[in-house]
């Protein structure tokens, strides 16, 4: 998500900035000092989301909001300021959150949450009907992450992992909730604790019973699957 912070003081500014830099999710493109310079910047660089102070000269962050509602595609706006008697105002200008000084990690955590949670409602789907990003929601935050690179999901005691080849996410999701978002993509569900993304499947053994273990690119794991779906994923596999 693209943001810019206007606040014509800087310290403000660098005290957002160092806390919004926690959350990779977060891309920094700008910065502004009055509202003009940011109207400029906003038209120009057009961001995601426009963290806005209220209480500056010339041209107030209430007044710059209104202008910004003009715009053929206006940003999302996160007011911060040090002022909460603006709050009923300022949410008229459909604000996602409003932010008091001295800002704080947890108000901007939650700030942030609650941008990500707007940005997944309102991202249209790929034309195939699949899923662009699968949302995972950790402790830290919610994080996006390419079905495409995911190699499997599980389900451990009470959590669900989702395993990429650069990183393993774990959320409480239940993994029948993840195969119905996945719904569409490349996955196949081998056992009940298990799935898989069929694109990184490299070998199929016989296992016992009539049970096969698969072996997946970028993991050394070996995934069970069930004589009851050996046939369906064999299937999959030749197509």
């Amino acid at each position: 998500m693209r943001a810019i912070i206007v606040d014509d003081e800087p310290l403000s500014r660098d005290e957002l900035k160092h806390l919004l830099l926690a959350y990779e999710q977060i891309d920094i493109i700008g910065e502004a000092d009055c509202g003009e310079h940011a109207l400029e910047k906003i038209v120009s660089l057009q961001p995601d989301v426009v963290f806005l102070d209220i209480e500056m000269a010339e041209m107030s962050g209430l007044r710059l909001a209104k202008m910004l509602k003009q715009l053929k595609q206006p940003p999302t706006i996160v007011f911060a300021t040090a002022y909460p008697n603006y709050a009923v105002e300022a949410f008229r200008y459909e604000a996602v959150d409003y932010l008091l000084k001295p800002f704080d990690d947890v108000q901007v955590g939650e700030a942030v949450a609650r941008l990500l949670r707007k940005l997944e409602k309102e991202k249209p789907s790929a034309p195939d009907g699949s899923l662009r990003k699968l949302a995972i929601e950790e402790e830290e935050g919610i994080v996006y992450v390419s079905p495409h690179d995911i190699l499997y999901c599980c389900r451990e005691i009470k959590d669900t992992i989702v395993v990429t080849k650069q990183k393993t996410y774990h959320t409480k999701a239940p993994l029948k909730e993840l195969e119905q978002k996945l719904k569409g993509n490349l996955f196949f569900r081998p056992h009940k604790s298990y799935l898989v993304n069929v694109e990184k499947v490299e070998q199929l053994t016989p296992w016992f019973n009539g049970a096969y273990q698969l072996t997946l690119t970028g993991t050394d794991v070996k995934i069970p699957v069930s004589r009851n779906y050996v046939k369906a994923l064999r299937q999959r596999l030749e197509l």
